[in-house]
């Protein structure tokens, strides 16, 4: 079975950082194309930030490009996302996203709100 588990979610204010987590289990991330997603309620699901298995190539949403940043770490099958400078509107749940062509697999999501 495989699962997927994000972390590091919260509360902060305009400006700070948090940086989430997600553990993958069942699968090798290093194998999957790895991704953050985020969702307000109400609205479509947006890629965040995703990362290659070939040469751990790196892509953003324009709104995040420049603040954010994905990471990997292999060894211990897990992904991470710096959020750096957070903006009200990066409030929403993230979700972290592994595919490749034998699996297409999403976690819950943890919540982040960034409020005054």
């Amino acid at each position: 079975q495989v699962t997927l588990v994000e972390s590091g979610g919260g509360l902060v204010q305009p400006g700070e950082s948090l940086r989430l987590s997600c553990l993958a289990s069942g699968i090798s991330f290093k194998d999957y194309v790895a991704s953050w997603y985020r969702q307000v309620p109400g609205s479509r699901r947006e890629l965040v930030a995703t990362m290659t298995t070939t040469f751990f190539s790196e892509g953003y949403g324009e709104s995040v490009r420049g603040r954010f940043t994905i990471l990997r770490d292999n060894a211990n099958n897990m992904i991470f996302l710096q959020m750096n400078n957070l903006r009200l509107d990066d409030t929403a749940v993230y979700v972290c996203n592994a595919r490749n062509v034998d699996g297409n697999y999403w976690g819950e999501g943890t919540p982040v709100t960034v409020s005054l």
